[in-house]
């Protein structure tokens, strides 16, 4: 059974804060905008992602399932309508149909890496592993994947203005989709950004994931 609570009532766009531009990153990656021009749509297969990206928005709707008419896999997802925030979206990049096509995301600098961090737990990957070529050497990566060129090129871009931090990128074999990765240094630098505060709402095991293989080199954010 879904959960059935407060609904979004919205007159005016909405305020950036740390929590909406977490939400934006979720819907940038994971999220849907309909084509009635009305409905938002959310799908995961974990359910904090679902009740983190209510909680960033500050609503309460029915959590439902989905089965992809591709894979046959069953999903959970929200859906709700809210034409302002639908707006909104629009305005600052996000469309339908986006997957091939979103580009620039207008975040302002100061919620950058919040957006980040829903576009890291949506999309994104950490992995680590002990380089056997040679000892005692760790390695650690943090990457952002997209079908979009445009949109690669952006994160990339804001990343390397903020942070100087360069990454690279690379296409998978079928060149389907596009993947900007960052080593050690670089990867912790983004990782500190990311997670500027305790209480800063995240996936919890991908967090955990990432502590986990840094507390092996000693570091920490």
């Amino acid at each position: 059974m879904g959960k059935r609570g407060k609904k979004p009532k919205r007159a005016s766009p909405p305020q950036w804060s740390a929590e909406f531009a977490y939400a934006v990153g979720l819907l940038a990656t994971d999220g849907s905008l309909s084509n009635d021009g009305r409905h938002i749509v959310f799908v995961s297969q974990d359910r904090e992602q679902l009740e983190n990206m209510m909680r960033a928005l500050g609503i309460r709707v029915s959590i439902g399932e989905v089965v992809s008419g591709y894979t046959k896999k069953k999903a959970t997802r929200i859906q709700f309508g809210d034409v302002v925030l639908y707006r909104f979206l629009l305005d600052i990049g996000l469309m339908p149909n986006k997957t091939k096509i979103i580009g620039i995301i207008k975040v302002p600098d100061a919620y950058f890496f919040d957006f980040l961090r829903g576009s890291l737990d949506g999309d994104g990957s950490f992995y680590s592993y002990w380089d056997p070529r040679w000892p005692s050497s760790f390695m650690y990566y943090l990457s952002f994947v997209s079908a979009s060129e445009a949109h690669i090129g952006w994160l990339r871009q804001t990343l390397q203005r903020l942070l100087s931090v360069k990454g690279s990128i690379s296409q998978d074999r079928k060149k389907n989709t596009i993947q900007l990765k960052y080593a050690k240094k670089e990867a912790l630098t983004i990782i500190r950004s990311m997670y500027h505060s305790k209480e800063c709402i995240c996936l919890a095991r991908k967090k955990l994931k990432i502590q986990a293989a840094l507390g092996m080199m000693g570091e920490r954010f």
